[in-house]
């Protein structure tokens, strides 16, 4: 295979901002729930498994008021809108609609708002500003991370063709919160149960990392890793220092532990 086909690239999107309503509410696992959203969505677009969007949940006792975009990007109203990153999980630019998975136990404005949604509630969604596209032409793909990262995972497992291999290492509540992970790709999923233990611990990831990953091929692989930062930024150096190439790897910290609103994605 030639490094051609296994060059990343970025796309970059229209800045857009958009009030849609919910259409429907419903529990995937316990820690899981889903809501499909309705609107302006004909010209939405997401080329990247693990785009995400700006979602804008109304504040408590008042409207939901949206960014504009101005000639240098977001316009931001005063008081300024509370906003968190989330991945688009599925859309259909036919019925325009568009799903995104939640995960919820911990808290939050945007897991308070999905508590309570229902259809005919309101939700702002931003974006995505742009795509980071992975190509599938790797014969195997490694995808790590907690229930935030879930949605994100199920979108690339469904992208890989038949004949490629999936390891996915996914930190869950329980047995009873794990969602289902299909794809065409032959697909092997460990599952890291905290059973009431905290969340945001590194050491349970790092040991189901070396031992799945020990027998696959390094040239061979692509890495993604996503969850807590400090714990996705942990992980990156174990996968790295187990002779993986840092530059067929992503690693995100999709939260932080007592910070909010954190979203980045780690490098060396």
């Amino acid at each position: 295979m030639t490094d051609a086909l296994r060059i990343a690239r970025r796309v970059r999107h229209p800045l857009k901002f958009r009030l849609l309503e919910v259409v429907e509410v419903s529990d995937l696992t316990p820690s899981l729930k889903r809501v499909i959203l309705t609107g302006g969505l004909e010209d939405f677009v997401s080329l990247g498994f693990d785009d995400h969007v700006k979602i804008f949940p109304p504040r408590e006792g008042g409207p939901l008021v949206l960014p504009t975009v101005g000639p240098d990007g977001p316009v931001f109203p005063e008081p300024r809108p509370t906003a968190r990153d989330y991945t688009p999980r599925q859309w259909d630019t036919a019925a325009r609609t568009l799903t995104i998975d939640f995960a919820v136990g911990h808290g939050g404005p945007a897991t308070d708002w999905v508590m309570t949604a229902k259809p005919g509630s309101q939700l702002g969604v931003g974006g995505p500003r742009g795509s980071f596209i992975v190509p599938t032409s790797y014969p195997h793909h490694v995808l790590i991370g907690d229930e935030t990262a879930v949605p994100a995972i199920s979108r690339r497992l469904e992208e890989l063709p038949a004949g490629t291999k999936a390891t996915v290492i996914v930190e869950l509540e329980d047995e009873a919160s794990a969602p289902p992970l299909g794809s065409a790709a032959d697909l092997t999923v460990i599952r890291v149960a905290r059973n009431g233990g905290p969340r945001g611990q590194v050491e349970p990831l790092r040991a189901a990392a070396e031992t799945a990953l020990a027998d696959i091929p390094r040239e061979d692989a692509y890495v993604w890793i996503a969850g807590e930062s400090q714990v996705a930024r942990t992980l990156r150096g174990v996968v790295v220092a187990m002779g993986f190439d840092p530059k067929a790897m992503k690693a995100a910290g999709y939260w932080r532990a007592g910070a909010v609103g954190a979203h980045e994605v780690i490098e060396d």
